[in-house]
């Protein structure tokens, strides 16, 4: 996961085989696929990409679309059509083999670009955002069959996204690249739970807002707050600069005289300016100044507080949690077309 640029097309290319390193190793199973001087072909690494288009042959019907790959290598007729109707029939196509690509939706289409490129056994799935261009229903349904055909398989898969949603239900491991370089790891709920960046929270949709531990409390702007979670608690005995994450339900904002509710019953109570409306599915987000946050209110509360408006901020000691500061922390591995590193991947 990283914004646009950041290398993760190239990152799959690198895996792919397509993009050739100056330095670095890509290696599966002990067996290196690419080094300076070395590049197994694509066709024999067991690696398959699926991008954001189906690509299918538009002259083959869906079930020869399945089957084109394995004939190629060198399945017999029999067994090729025997494998396309059974993957056919796990990603919910039974009974549309006959058709040719222009005969079905994109997102049936992205079925059967899902099928061939598992009825081949790879050792590696590349996802390079596959729901990008599917409505929201039929990218939930074409989740939820890749995740239960990636956990029957056993396959490892390397998923590149902008949408938390694909990493929570798709991943084990969360790897977030920025510039070119991994800005945070680890395990998927973790990563988004405790972001380490600015663009790992908005992707999260938390809030991440820089204090510092002093005295038992993160502070800022001379306002305190004491977490109630044992690691953030521990977190404080460090000292310096750390950051608090919290979900918009976590924040209140109210009138500077300490009107509107609830925005007087929690701590903070710092003074803030709003400077910015955006609109949600289930109402407005409110965007802060100082400190910079976002709180998801409703159309009554957006009314109240125009932008411009100046606001009391209050939060919720218990839904806050903190993080370290990561900026000291030296990256692990670069990804661009010159210099390459290899990042861990999740074990197969």
């Amino acid at each position: 996961m990283g914004p646009s640029g950041a290398g993760k097309s190239t990152l799959l290319g690198v895996i792919a085989g397509t993009v050739r390193l100056d330095s670095g190793r890509v290696v599966r199973d002990g067996r290196v696929l690419s080094a300076p001087g070395r590049l197994v072909p694509a066709a024999a690494r067991e690696v398959v990409l699926l991008g954001q288009d189906a690509r299918l042959f538009p002259h083959l019907s869906a079930a020869e679309n399945i089957a084109f790959g394995p004939r190629a290598r060198g399945v017999s007729r029999s067994k090729a059509r025997s494998d396309a109707a059974s993957w056919l029939e796990r990603v919910g196509l039974a009974g549309l083999g006959d058709r040719r690509p222009g005969e079905l939706s994109g997102g049936q289409q992205q079925r059967v670009a899902l099928a061939r490129a598992l009825v081949t056994d790879p050792a590696v799935l590349l996802l390079d955002e596959p729901f990008t261009s599917l409505d929201p229903v039929t990218a939930d349904d074409l989740r939820a069959v890749l995740r239960d055909q990636l956990a029957a398989t056993g396959v490892t898969a390397v998923v590149v996204t902008h949408d938390a949603l694909d990493a929570a239900v798709l991943t084990d491991t969360l790897i977030v690249v920025e510039a070119g370089r991994v800005s945070q790891r680890g395990p998927t709920r973790e990563v988004l739970a405790t972001p380490a960046t600015a663009f790992v929270a908005r992707i999260a949709g938390l809030n991440r807002v820089e204090g510092v531990a002093r005295d038992g409390a993160w502070e800022r702007a001379g306002r305190r707050v004491v977490p109630a979670d044992a690691a953030s608690r521990a977190l404080l005995v460090t000292g310096g600069r750390v950051w608090a994450v919290f979900r918009p339900s976590a924040a209140a904002i109210g009138a500077p005289d300490g009107g509107g509710g609830a925005a007087a019953e929690g701590v903070g109570g710092w003074s803030a300016r709003i400077v910015r409306h955006e609109a949600t599915p289930s109402g407005v987000r409110l965007h802060t100044d100082e400190p910079p946050l976002f709180v998801d209110a409703d159309l009554a509360a957006a009314a109240r507080f125009p932008v411009g408006a100046d606001v009391t901020v209050t939060l919720d000691e218990a839904a806050v949690r903190l993080t370290p500061d990561t900026r000291a922390v030296p990256h692990a591995g670069r990804v661009d077309s010159r210099r390459a590193a290899p990042s861990p991947l999740p074990p197969r």
